[in-house]
């Protein structure tokens, strides 16, 4: 394969860097999680589900992945913030 078919175009590099933040984002977010055996259990769950969805391709299956991703940190983010209120 030569380099040039690896070159992203500009929606495909924009893409890309979204899915990292998000991916950097959610990790940090596992980190606040109190229980260790929950944390790594979580960690290993986000890890093995961006990995079983890194060759795709598609644009807009992307986005929906993203869009999913984004909906499930915000879910865990109040889940952590109400546990922290809770205690």
């Amino acid at each position: 394969m030569s380099m040039s078919s690896k070159a992203l175009n500009l929606k495909q590099f924009l893409l890309r860097q979204h899915v990292l933040k998000l991916y950097k984002d959610t990790l940090k977010a596992v980190k606040k999680i109190p229980d260790a055996s929950d944390r790594k259990d979580m960690r290993d769950w986000v890890r093995s589900d961006y990995k079983k969805y890194m060759s795709i391709t598609d644009e807009f299956k992307i986005k929906m992945l993203i869009k999913h991703g984004e909906k499930s940190l915000e879910d865990l983010r109040k889940s952590l913030e109400l546990s922290h209120a809770a205690t």
